[in-house]
Formats: C-alpha cells, sequence, structure tokens
C-alpha cells in the first residue's frame, strides 16, 4: 500500500455543472478521505469563492490557474490541438509529470481520452487503453470494460482487458482472484469470433494471470456470474446502455403502476422503507468514476451529468487505485500475460479459435 498523502489532480471547468460539482465533491472527499489534498485546475474567480465557502476544504487545495476549458462540443482533435492551457490539459499534465497521482475529470469523454493518452502514454504491455466501471448485480459489483474507448479489438486487446480489469477488481472490491469472463454470444467454447476465441484460448493457459472463468453471455452480467467482463467497446458501449435503459424504462413502469388508483398510492406509501433501501442499491452514483485503465498514470473519468455525490465517488475510485497500488500489479499482470501469449498455440488452441474446423 502507497504510504503518505496522495494528491489528486481535478479538472475544476469539467462537466454539466462544473465548477459548483466539483468543489463540492471535492469537501466530500476530503472529509471521507483526510489523506487526500487536491491541485484544483481552472478560473481562480470561479474557484476560489467557492472553496472559501466549504469550511475547512482550503488547506487541502491548491488552485492552479488555467486559462481556457475543454467544451462538451470539442472533439478529439480539436482538443490535442487548440486546449493546451484548459483545465483538462493542465491536469492530466499534472499527473503524467507526477506532481499529482491521479487526475479526476467530468469534462468531454473523448478529449479527456485523447489528452490522457498523449500526455501518459501507455503503460509497459499494454497496447491501448479501456474504459472500465461498476455494475450492479444480484451478487454485488461487476466490473465491465471496454466500455466505448475501442471499437475494434484483436485477441492481444481483449485477453489485455481481462487482466486490467482483474486487477481493478482486485484493488476496488477487494477480491483475491476475481473471476473473469469474455462477453460472447454463447458460453460454448466455439461460439463467437477467432478474436474472442483466441483470447480465451491463452486466458486458460498454465500461468495466466487470471482466474478465467470462460465466455460469459449478456444475461450472465446482471446474475453476477463472473466479477470482471471483458468485451470490444463496440460490443461493451452497446451492453451498457441497454441496461441503463432497460433500469429506467421498468423504475419508470413501477412509478406509474402507484399512481393508479388510491390503493396502490396507499400500498407506495407502505413499501417505502424498501424502495428507498432499492434506490441506494441502483443508484449510479455510487458506480460513478470510469477509469482508462492501461496508461502509465491513473486517469478517472467522472459522468458529466452527476451530482457532488456522484464526484466524490469518482474521487473516491481515484484515490484507492493509487492508495493500493493498481499501476504496480497491472505491469505484474500484463507481463505474465506476455509470457503465456507467447508460447506457441497447441492444435487443440488452434482448432478452437478456427472455430472448430480443421
Amino acid at each position: 500500500m502507497k504510504s503518505g498523502k496522495v494528491v489528486l489532480a481535478l479538472d475544476g471547468m469539467g462537466g454539466d455543472r462544473a465548477p459548483d460539482v466539483v468543489v463540492n465533491g471535492a469537501d466530500i472527499a476530503r472529509e471521507r478521505y483526510p489523506d487526500t489534498s487536491y491541485l484544483l485546475f481552472g478560473d481562480p474567480a470561479r474557484l476560489k469563492p467557492l472553496v472559501d465557502k466549504r469550511k475547512g476544504l482550503a488547506p487541502a487545495v491548491e488552485i492552479v490557474p488555467a486559462a481556457d476549458a475543454v467544451t462538451a462540443d470539442d472533439k478529439p482533435s480539436f482538443a490535442l490541438r487548440r486546449r493546451r492551457q484548459s483545465s483538462m490539459w493542465l491536469a492530466c499534465q499534472a499527473a503524467a509529470e507526477g506532481r499529482a497521482d491521479s487526475v479526476v475529470s467530468a469534462g468531454n469523454t473523448g478529449a479527456l481520452l485523447a489528452i490522457s493518452m498523449f500526455a501518459m502514454r501507455m503503460l509497459e504491455g499494454a497496447h491501448r487503453p479501456a474504459l472500465a466501471s461498476f455494475l450492479p448485480t444480484s451478487r454485488g459489483e461487476t466490473v465491465m470494460l471496454d466500455l466505448g474507448a475501442n471499437i475494434e479489438c484483436d485477441a492481444d486487446n481483449l485477453a489485455e482487458f481481462a487482466v486490467m480489469g482483474s486487477v481493478f477488481a482486485q484493488v476496488l472490491l477487494g477480491l483475491d482472484a476475481p473471476k473473469v469472463g469474455l462477453l460472447n454470444v454463447g458460453s460454448e467454447e466455439l461460439k463467437g469470433h477467432e478474436e474472442v476465441r483466441q483470447a480465451a484460448a491463452w486466458l486458460r493457459r498454465d500461468g495466466s494471470p487470471v482466474n478465467f472463468h470462460g465466455f460469459v453471455e449478456g444475461n450472465d452480467i446482471g446474475a453476477g456470474v463472473v466479477d470482471v467482463v471483458a468485451t470490444d467497446g463496440f460490443t461493451g458501449n452497446v451492453a451498457l446502455k441497454a441496461i441503463e435503459g432497460t433500469a429506467k424504462l421498468y423504475t419508470g413502469f413501477v412509478r406509474d403502476a402507484f399512481r393508479t388508483s388510491t390503493f396502490a398510492k396507499i400500498g407506495y406509501l407502505f413499501a417505502s422503507g424498501a424502495w428507498v433501501k432499492l434506490r441506494k442499491r441502483v443508484d449510479p452514483r455510487r458506480y460513478n468514476g470510469g477509469v482508462f485503465l492501461g496508461l502509465d498514470g491513473i486517469c478517472v473519468k467522472s459522468h458529466g451529468g452527476t451530482d457532488q455525490l456522484g464526484f466524490a465517488y469518482a474521487i473516491g475510485v481515484a484515490r484507492d487505485l493509487v492508495r493500493y497500488e493498481y499501476k504496480s500489479k497491472l505491469v505484474e499482470g500484463l507481463a505474465r500475460l506476455r509470457q503465456v501469449t507467447s508460447a506457441p498455440d497447441s492444435p487443440e488452441e488452434a482448432l478452437q479459435a478456427s472455430g472448430g474446423t480443421a
């Protein structure tokens, strides 16, 4: 475990309700994590009054002037070229140069990925970053990646994502050997395209750095069959949006059902305690804080529309990744993966990767 103070760089101007949400979120996190201090990047004229309003926050915060801000409409290429004095860019640079241990931003996702990749580069053994986050399941929580950073992935990428997700779950969920599954169209070994079958063959080998469960299907995600679900960014993003959309749909159905009659409204009052527990269980703020895994640094992406509590959770994710030395553990895991994948495929593995045809 890392000793001493954890220093986080915060993009003070990123997000739909910045800078208020950022400052208030930092204040909530300050009370939870007294071992953490902040470099707050942005417009001092807007940031300082907000910091001064929160009793006890000022000693934990250093405001760093930034003359510009990345907007929600900025394309990643534009942000790279023209936003080099923005709060997002300077916060990422602080983390890349070691002045901060991590960066947290609720700003433009594409711009944050591009800027963090440029500033931090890739970690040794990783070829692409993957966006990872948590989902509530019937058994607790499951890590899922990639959620949209990479539309197309080869077998190497998928195997690396499995290792990244495994280490992520070890650090943040406290699991010694999290079960890892590759998302596929079926659980049978011969299902899916060549890339996912090849990645599975590598992860099954002796010496694999992950506790590989095998293939999982979409309905296995909510059931919590595995602790980590790895897939390409296209599939992961579609699955995530489908899950979120279905949750909102059923919430609307339940709300409408309790409005249908006086007895239904009375029933809601009797069940109000249970509904409060349910809302807390599935509160998206508790799962706020996606991480670009695979960078030579720690970059946490908060949802742009979150409130101060959600931003505080994102800060907590960044702090825990630093405190429990996620990066060094990932380097070790990726090195073990390279040893496994460098060996030639066995005849059985070659047959499975080809779809079972000679």
